[in-house]
């Protein structure tokens, strides 16, 4: 598999909407406050952490505790599992971050998930809902310049071993975007 690949198409449009509603209406969205340079922010958007009991989550400081599945994630993990399983990947994603961005004001920042609980390579699978923006993605070591992949309405992305240790990516402010949900998968390791 190669280390960024793209499904345009993994929804189609009208169940993509359904799902879109779905998440929109039902989900308890959060939006956790983080510690930067001393001073307590909201982040900007809103989030739900979603999966397995222990698959619990630490990233900026703060530890994550797992909502149970909603059954149209825990289908959806499914469907992308068993895509994926066509190029000899078999992951078993045992949680997903799912992020909400109300508009094109909210973002994400330049980042990588490379948390340990992820281990070394991790195969993380995004499926975007709503509104397309662009991913955009930069080397760590600036070998090449930034990038854009867009993230249409239904798409699959997905990031595959090594491009967490050498790239990093960001959902950068747009303006005139509506709402759009992201969901990434991945599998947690458990410490016991």
């Amino acid at each position: 598999m190669p280390p960024l690949w793209r499904h345009d198409t993994l929804l189609a449009t009208d169940k993509a909407d359904r799902l879109l509603d779905c998440l929109e209406h039902e989900l308890d969205w959060q939006q956790p406050r983080l510690t930067l340079f001393g001073r307590e922010h909201p982040i900007p958007r809103r989030q739900v952490w979603m999966g397995d009991r222990e698959a619990r989550y630490r990233y900026s400081g703060h530890d994550f505790v797992p909502e149970p599945w909603h059954p149209e994630v825990a289908r959806l993990a499914e469907r992308i599992a068993h895509a994926l399983h066509t190029f000899g990947e078999v992951p078993r994603f045992n949680s997903v971050l799912l992020n909400r961005y109300a508009s094109g004001a909210e973002r994400m920042g330049w980042h990588s998930d490379d948390e340990p609980e992820l281990g070394q390579e991790p195969l993380i699978a995004a499926v975007s809902l709503g509104s397309e923006r662009p991913l955009r993605f930069r080397w760590r070591d600036r070998r090449a310049p930034a990038f854009n992949v867009s993230l249409p309405h239904g798409s699959l992305l997905v990031m595959g071993p090594g491009v967490q240790r050498q790239l990093q990516h960001a959902l950068l402010p747009r303006t005139g975007h509506d709402i759009r949900i992201s969901l990434t998968f991945r599998h947690i390791i458990v410490r016991h």
